[in-house]
C-alpha cells in the first residue's frame, strides 16, 4: 500500500524495481500501439491479396487508424485527466486488444477498415494515459529519465518491427500481426492492476455536464467528421464524381472551420487557440505536418512497391526501410546536443532538405532498381535529414509555451503528426494517379510510385523553407533538446 501512495504522489525513483515496472507497463501498452504503424504497412501487400482489398482500400486500412487517433489523442489525453489515468490507460489496452482480435478475424476489406478504426480510438486513450502515468507517478528529479528511458524502448520497439511484421507475415499470415497484441496487453493489464494506483481524476465532485464539458467531445467530433469528409473522396475518388468529391472536401474544411470558431468561444478549450499565436509553435507544427506527411507516403508506397512492384518478400521489404530507425536511434542524441548550440533554424532548413533529396533518390525506382544501388542510398539520406528534424522540431514547438500549456501543445504536435500522415496518404496516390478500383500492374505502381515521391520531396522542400523564413538564429539556442514522443519522426508511423 505504501508503494502505490508513493507512486500516486509522484515520489518513485527510477532504479527501484515498481519503478522500473511502472515503466514497463507503460513501454508495453504505448509500444503495441506505435508497433502497429510499421508492422501493419509491410503487411498491406498480403492483406490486399488474401481479402481481395484494391489499392484504395489498402489506403483506408492506414487512414482508418490515423483518423481516429490523430482526431481524438487530445480528447484522449483529457479524459484521462478528468476520470483518472489508470483507468483511461486500462480501457485503452482492453479496447485495443478487442480491436487488435477483430482486426485478425477480419473477413473483409470493410471488417478490417472499421476494426482498425476502432483500434485509434483506443490507441488515443492509451497513448497520452501511459505517458500521463509516468509524469505523475515519478519523482521530478527522475521524470526526465525515465520519459527519455520510454521513448527509447519504444525506438527500439519499432526498429523490431519491420523485422518482426515481415516474418509474420511470410512464415504465418497477416493476421498474426494483430494477434500478438492480445497476450501483450493482457499481461500489461496485470502489470498495470499491479503497479500502478488508481488516482481519482479531477472529476470528483464535478457534474456529469462539467465532466462532459471538459472532455469536449463536440470538438473531438468535429475533428473526426472533419477530416473524414476531406479523407474519404480523396481515397475514393476513382468511384466517386467529381462534383461528390469537390463538394465532400469543400464541407470537410467548412467543418474544420466551425472546430476553430467553436474552441474559440469555449472557456476551456481541447485545442487552445492562443498557442498558435506562439510563432514557433506555429512554424515546427506546419514543419511537423509537411515533413511527417511526407515520412508516411514514404513507408506506405515504398513498402507497397518493394512488394508489387519489385517482388520483395514481406520481410524483405520491412528490412529495406530499418535503417531509417537504426540511424534515428544512433544519432537523434547527438542532434540533441547539438541544438543548443547552433539553435534549431539551421537543422530544421537543412534536415527537411536532406529528407527531400533522399525521396528524390528513391522516386528513380523501376523495375530493374537494386536495393544496394537503389533504394539504400535513398533511404539513408532520407534518414540523415529526419534525424536532423525529429529532436529540434519537438524541441521547437515547446520552446516558447508556457509551462502550463506543455501538455496539449506535445499533444498537438503529436496529432499535426499523424494528421500529415492521414492526408498524405489520401493526397499523394491521388495526385500520381493510383487511386483507382483496380490494382496497378506493377510497371504502372512504380510509376505512380515514383510521382507520389517526388511529390514527397517537394513537401520537404516546402518544410524546408518555412523553418528558415518562420525561425530566427536564436530559436532554441541554450535550450536543451527535448525527447520526441514516439509516433512522430519515424519512430513510429
Amino acid at each position: 500500500m505504501a508503494a502505490h501512495d508513493e507512486a500516486g504522489r509522484g515520489e518513485l525513483a527510477f532504479a527501484t524495481r515498481r519503478g522500473r515496472l511502472v515503466l514497463l507497463a507503460t513501454v508495453l501498452a504505448s509500444g503495441v500501439a506505435f508497433l502497429d504503424g510499421t508492422v501493419v504497412t509491410v503487411a498491406l501487400p498480403r492483406i490486399g491479396e488474401d481479402l481481395g482489398a484494391d489499392f484504395s482500400a489498402l489506403q483506408w486500412v492506414l487512414d482508418a487508424y490515423l483518423l481516429t487517433l490523430g482526431s481524438l489523442v487530445l480528447a484522449g489525453g483529457a479524459l484521462g485527466d478528468v476520470v483518472g489515468r489508470r483507468r483511461v490507460f486500462l480501457v485503452g489496452m482492453w479496447g485495443f486488444g478487442v480491436a487488435s482480435l477483430l482486426c485478425a478475424v477480419a473477413w473483409s476489406p470493410t471488417a478490417l477498415i472499421g476494426a482498425r478504426a476502432l483500434q485509434g480510438v483506443f490507441a488515443a486513450l492509451l497513448t497520452p494515459a501511459s505517458l500521463a502515468i509516468l509524469s505523475a507517478s515519478f519523482a521530478p528529479e527522475e521524470r526526465g529519465r525515465a520519459i527519455g528511458a520510454w521513448s527509447g524502448l519504444a525506438g527500439v520497439t519499432t526498429a523490431v518491427g519491420p523485422f518482426l511484421g515481415g516474418w509474420l507475415v511470410d512464415a504465418a499470415s497477416w493476421r498474426w500481426v494483430f494477434l500478438i497484441n492480445v497476450p501483450i496487453l493482457a499481461v500489461t493489464v496485470l502489470l498495470t492492476r499491479a503497479v500502478v494506483p488508481a488516482d481519482p481524476g479531477a472529476a470528483h465532485g464535478l457534474s456529469r455536464r462539467e465532466i462532459f464539458h471538459r472532455i469536449d467531445l463536440p470538438g473531438a467530433s468535429l475533428t473526426v467528421v472533419g477530416l473524414g469528409l476531406i479523407v474519404t473522396p480523396l481515397i475514393e475518388a476513382g468511384r466517386l464524381p467529381g462534383a461528390v468529391v469537390v463538394g465532400s472536401v469543400a464541407a470537410g474544411v467548412l467543418t474544420l472551420a466551425a472546430f476553430i470558431v467553436y474552441e474559440r468561444r469555449r472557456d476551456q478549450p481541447m485545442l487552445p487557440p492562443s498557442l498558435f499565436r506562439i510563432r514557433t509553435f506555429s512554424v515546427a507544427n506546419l514543419v511537423t505536418l509537411t515533413v511527417y506527411a511526407a515520412l508516411t507516403a514514404n513507408i506506405f508506397l515504398l513498402s507497397i512497391a518493394l512488394q508489387r512492384g519489385l517482388g520483395y518478400s514481406a520481410l524483405a521489404a520491412g528490412a529495406a526501410t530499418v535503417p531509417v530507425t537504426l540511424v534515428l536511434l544512433a544519432f537523434s542524441a547527438r542532434v540533441g546536443a547539438l541544438l543548443p548550440r547552433t539553435g534549431a533554424r539551421p537543422l530544421l532548413t537543412l534536415g527537411a532538405l536532406l529528407a527531400g533529396a533522399g525521396l528524390a533518390l528513391l522516386a528513380g525506382i523501376n523495375p530493374d532498381t537494386s536495393y544496394l544501388t537503389g533504394i539504400l542510398p535513398g533511404v539513408l539520406v532520407f534518414a540523415a535529414g529526419l534525424v536532423l528534424i525529429v529532436a529540434p522540431v519537438t524541441t521547437t514547438a515547446l520552446t516558447d509555451v508556457p509551462p502550463d500549456r506543455q501538455g496539449v501543445a506535445s499533444g498537438t504536435n503529436n496529432a499535426v503528426a499523424r494528421v500529415g500522415g492521414l492526408l498524405a496518404v489520401a493526397v499523394l496516390p491521388l495526385a500520381a494517379g493510383l487511386t483507382t478500383a483496380e490494382d496497378p500492374e506493377p510497371a504502372a505502381l512504380l510509376d505512380g510510385v515514383s510521382v507520389a515521391l517526388w511529390i514527397a520531396a517537394m513537401l520537404c522542400v516546402v518544410g524546408a523553407v518555412t523553418a528558415w523564413v518562420g525561425l530566427r538564429t536564436r530559436d532554441c539556442q541554450g535550450v536543451p533538446a527535448r525527447t520526441p514522443v514516439p509516433g512522430q519522426g519515424g519512430v513510429a508511423a
